[in-house]
């Protein structure tokens, strides 16, 4: 362990007094140190509100083998050494930091803007822009090969189908992409800025909306955070509750990809079938909380909404139907030969560069790593649940469908066990109000993979700095990998086997 590096669980909280501040030498090799050691960059962010002309850069390291969370910090002015070169994983998090404040990472391989928006201190731009006008989206250089009948193909960001803006650039030969760029922003809402001097009234709505499809399980994170700045415990009920909100969430999301693969794959059967599953999964969550998408469940102490033994057996008499029908609707796609052929051994990504990209969630487990929060990090509901995960090995389109076909069948056990045997007692328990001069992180598996909240309090308890990074943060570069030599025709399927989010990444 390095020398003042602090370690603590996800719920706990830290003084900001407590907080060392490293040179940037001891700072860096700290964050070295603990990667080469199995850790991986969970959250990476500057902060300047301590008024001045320096910002804070905190770096919260992930120790999925300890349990805890391990935090560095630092301070760096208008130039600062990347670390990208030796730990891939934060790539983003340093262009996002130099975009977000105007600093320059010096020595980053490919050094670009990611959301396409003005500085947030005024005057400033790290690629040296007019500051006067708001950065065009997508405005920036793309890598390129050139060659005999090397040629660029470029899709997006308005697509064919009902689906969120994002622009892909391919470097092919013929057929074959050498390369491929993903440029997003398209959708920057500026959320983390709205949530300083937080928590406001419409804090809970935004942070239902940071990803639309994960509504359930970035509401869960943010709760976790203002109950560990106040102090407060969740009652068991409600803390189950809030899991099968998360489960139904899985479940609709899984059914929804699995049947969109097979549709890429040509396989008319499941993906019709998959299409209304996903609509009877998405009712369960508006029978249980009144929206199809989860809102309005899960808050602060708890849950909004209680679930009486009537709606629980309710529920449980439709899932089984429901359960029954999606195990036929899968398994007839895995038991068909010619679907199979269609998968295996496309989209591959190696565990090794799974590993470099700090990959979470579905993606990850299907390259054969072992990351799933709820074992590692588990809180509520999750402590002592969960003794094994699904892992594949293969990392191709075929690996990350199994992975959702073994959680699906886990949700529906999981769902179904915890509803028979609900905890007596509130579903809710009112938290005080947020500490002053805190530190705190939250981790949650949503669907996607890792959720990570960390809130940093002011003197009052109000919000000085709020961090958000959704699982696609991570993975968007693990399905860049799929591509390299691969058909240009492949595309529809290792994009759909991955299922990124557009605007959880572009906040």
């Amino acid at each position: 362990m390095p020398a003042n590096c602090l370690t603590f669980r996800p719920g706990e909280t830290l003084k900001l007094a407590d907080i060392p501040t490293l040179s940037y030498a001891d700072y860096a090799q700290g964050l070295l140190d603990l990667v080469a050691a199995g850790g991986r960059v969970s959250a990476c962010f500057a902060d300047s509100a301590n008024g001045s002309a320096k910002l804070d850069l905190y770096t919260l390291i992930a120790r999925d083998r300890q349990g805890d969370l391990a935090l560095l910090k630092s301070a760096i002015g208008e130039n600062f050494p990347s670390l990208t070169p030796e730990c891939p994983q934060l790539h983003l998090f340093e262009r996002e930091i130099a975009e977000q404040f105007g600093v320059v990472a010096e020595g980053h391989p490919w050094f670009k803007p990611v959301r396409f928006h003005q500085s947030w201190r005024r005057g400033k731009d790290a690629w040296g822009r007019p500051t006067d006008r708001h950065p065009l989206v997508g405005e920036m250089d793309f890598y390129r090969i050139a060659g005999d009948e090397v040629h660029e193909v470029a899709v997006g960001p308005v697509h064919a189908g009902v689906i969120e803006p994002g622009h892909f650039r391919f470097q092919c030969h013929g057929e074959e992409v050498m390369h491929l760029e993903i440029s997003l922003g398209y959708q920057h809402r500026g959320l983390e800025r709205l949530l300083i001097g937080g928590p406001h009234k419409a804090t809970p709505f935004q942070m239902e909306t940071a990803a639309g499809d994960t509504s359930t399980g970035h509401m869960t994170a943010y709760c976790r955070v203002i109950e560990a700045l106040a102090g407060a415990e969740v009652p068991p009920r409600g803390e189950v509750l809030r899991s099968v909100g998360q489960e139904f969430e899985r479940l609709a999301n899984h059914v929804g990809d699995l049947g969109a693969i097979a549709g890429d794959v040509g396989f008319l059967p499941t993906s019709a079938y998959c299409g209304r599953l996903r609509g009877d999964y998405l009712n369960f969550s508006s029978e249980l909380c009144g929206n199809r998408f989860g809102r309005s469940l899960v808050r602060p102490g708890g849950t909004l909404i209680d679930c009486d033994r009537e709606l629980t057996d309710l529920i449980l008499k439709r899932l089984e139907s429901v359960a029954y029908n999606t195990r036929g609707a899968i398994e007839l796609m895995f038991d068909t030969p010619s679907v199979l052929g269609r998968m295996e051994g496309v989209g591959l990504v190696s565990v090794e560069a799974a590993e470099q990209f700090g990959m979470v969630g579905v993606a990850a487990r299907a390259c054969g790593l072992r990351r799933d929060i709820r074992l590692t990090h588990p809180r509520g509901a999750w402590r002592n649940a969960f003794d094994t995960i699904p892992q594949e090995t293969d990392g191709d389109v075929n690996a990350r469908a199994q992975i959702r076909r073994r959680e699906l069948y886990t949700a529906l056990s999981w769902i179904t066990k915890h509803l028979k045997n609900l905890p007596e007692g509130p579903h809710h328990i009112p938290p005080g109000k947020p500490g002053a001069d805190l530190f705190t992180a939250a981790l949650v598996e949503g669907w996607r993979g890792e959720i990570a909240h960390v809130a940093l309090t002011d003197g009052e308890g109000r919000f000085r700095r709020y961090k958000i990074v959704d699982p696609s943060f991570h993975n968007w570069s693990g399905l860049a990998m799929t591509l390299r030599n691969e058909q240009i025709s492949d595309f529809p399927l290792c994009n759909k086997s991955f299922n990124l989010s557009y605007c959880g990444f572009d906040l």
